[in-house]
């Protein structure tokens, strides 16, 4: 009989045990938790704190009694592997009723990861900061606001439980300050996509402290001092940095590391130790794409990684293929998507890449209560290869970025996305989704049919001689505002009025969403103008440069 030891829970740890249950029902298989719950909604926690989720039961997937029903699993909470001897193979845990050795087969390791709590001066005697992994840690933030009854509060870092922690506590009706190192909310999105989300959390009430770090805790944690002076008067505080491996095990048994801490494994999930494994946010992975080394912690990836060492264990033939990093935020109104990879991974991988922001709509436009969609695409710029998409929207997102995130793991190219054949009826989709849409934009650009220029771009092409053409309406102008030395042409006045333009300055076009700059596009580019299209057009620009526009 084989006997199989698994350290820790939740996503990846629990897969592994049913999985293995199903395919060896004469295993002995044991499940190590050093807290109380050996399954529980992690995912779900900021949301119970919100008042989303009312019942805490509801976080609780499953107990240890009904796993030992249903699966015949020794399941055994309060039990901490704090050693492993992969010679002896033994681990020793330690209990409340004191430390004993077991001894296995294979062991999984599934120790997730821990908030990372950067050193900080005062940190150690504040009263009020918590961190969010697990149901003791929401256990106790709704339990000091119950007791506190707290009015401000500070979330330090704005990364998806960062977001969604500042949601839930403006939804509890405290006033809201986000502190947040990187230049933008939202690290792993682009700039231009993370700036949809910042107008919306300021719309809701939230203040946004960006580019900075909080260096000090005053006043057992009621003050807290920026690195640029600032201070904060803060009641609560969530610490949402980051997260790091929980690796300290894996390297007490002699198990190799690499970046970041991460455990190292092979295609089969297995350590540089024998017959010791390991899945979930704790290890490296590869990132499909670019085939490097990379972290991803994430529920999905967690899950599909238990299930898969556990047929690895059982003999079947499975590899573990890497992740693309897929996931979504809900930001009040608004919700970010993302997949593969973004701008800036790119840059710093050296490799060639295009652009695309198309704007759609969630379904049909003449159906009521469509709304906005703006999706961006990254793509190479000659094979049509598909590195990554983000969109932000208040409904319909999360289907637009699993598509690109299906194509992606289905090597699909720009080039097949038009061919992708969705349902269609006006309460539900467009006869042209946005999906399609984008892989039209960037066929166009492969093909040479436009060329498009980043927002980012467009002050330097100004400086270097472009001049920059607006083909909204006056109205539009006149209400939205215009970008700094633009000339005005309606798109539909631009063949009579095409003598206003001289042939020997280079042109930007722009318009309100990129469709209409287009079609001016083609219309002077046939004229012999040297063109570029204002990707994203004034609505991305004047999102995210919006001192630039002129009213």
């Amino acid at each position: 009989m084989m006997k199989i030891v698994i350290i820790g829970g939740v996503a990846g740890g629990m897969s592994a045990a049913t999985r293995l249950r199903r395919l060896n029902e004469d295993a002995e298989i044991i499940v190590l938790e050093k807290g109380p719950f050996v399954s529980f909604a992690n995912c779900g926690l900021p949301y119970y704190v919100s008042g989303d989720i009312q019942e805490r039961s509801d976080l609780l997937v499953q107990t240890p009694e009904q796993l030992r029903a249903r699966f015949d699993l020794d399941v055994r909470p309060f039990s901490e592997a704090i050693a492993i001897d992969p010679d002896k193979k033994e681990v020793t845990v330690r209990s409340k009723e004191g430390e004993y050795q077991l001894a296995y087969d294979k062991v999984i390791l599934s120790p997730g990861a821990k908030p990372f709590v950067p050193p900080a001066e005062g940190l150690s005697e504040a009263k009020n900061i918590f961190t969010m992994r697990n149901v003791p840690d929401v256990d106790a933030v709704t339990g000091f606001i119950l007791e506190h009854k707290p009015k401000k509060a500070v979330v330090i870092g704005a990364g998806f439980i960062g977001l969604e922690m500042a949601e839930s506590l403006a939804h509890r009706g405290l006033a809201v300050t986000i502190v947040e190192k990187a230049p933008h909310v939202l690290p792993p999105f682009d700039e231009e996509m993370a700036a949809y989300l910042a107008d919306e959390l300021e719309a809701n009430g939230v203040t946004l402290y960006t580019g900075v770090a909080a260096t000090a805790f005053q006043n057992e944690g009621k003050t807290i001092v920026l690195e640029n002076g600032v201070t904060l008067e803060s009641d609560l505080t969530i610490m949402s940095v980051g997260v790091q491996p929980e690796n300290s095990l894996a390297i007490s048994a002699g198990i190799e590391t690499g970046m970041r801490g991460g455990i190292l494994v092979d295609e089969n999930y297995e350590t540089s130790k024998k017959d010791i494994y390991a899945v979930g946010d704790a290890i490296i992975v590869k990132q499909q794409i670019t085939g490097e080394d990379t972290m991803i912690a994430l529920a999905s990836p967690a899950n599909r990684q238990g299930r898969q060492v556990a047929d690895v264990i059982s003999g079947l033939n499975r590899k573990n293929k890497g992740s693309i990093g897929t996931a979504i935020v809900r930001v009040f109104g608004l919700a970010g998507g993302s997949t593969g990879l973004n701008e800036r991974q790119l840059q710093l991988s050296g490799k060639e890449y295009a652009v695309v922001h198309i704007q759609g709509k969630s379904h049909a436009g003449y159906y009521p209560n469509a709304s906005a969609i703006v999706l961006k695409l990254i793509f190479h710029p000659k094979t049509g290869e598909i590195y990554g998409a983000q969109a932000i929207g208040a409904d319909g997102i999360d289907k637009r970025i699993d598509i690109i995130a299906t194509a992606i793991k289905g090597n699909l190219t720009v080039h097949d996305l038009p061919e992708l054949e969705f349902t269609y009826a006006p309460p539900f989709g467009s006869a042209k989704d946005p999906v399609n849409m984008a892989g039209y934009a960037a066929m166009n650009i492969i093909e040479g049919v436009s060329e498009s220029i980043q927002w980012y771009e467009l002050e330097k092409m100004q400086e270097e001689g472009y001049q920059l053409l607006d083909v909204r309406s006056e109205s539009e102008i006149e209400r939205l505002g215009a970008l700094n030395g633009a000339i005005n042409i309606p798109v539909d006045d631009l063949r009579a009025r095409i003598g206003e333009l001289s042939i020997e300055t280079p042109i930007i076009v722009s318009c309100q969403s990129g469709l209409r700059s287009y079609i001016a596009e083609r219309v002077l580019k046939q004229n012999g103008f040297n063109v570029k299209n204002l990707d994203g057009a004034f609505s991305l620009y004047a999102t995210v440069r919006p001192e630039k526009v002129v009213k």
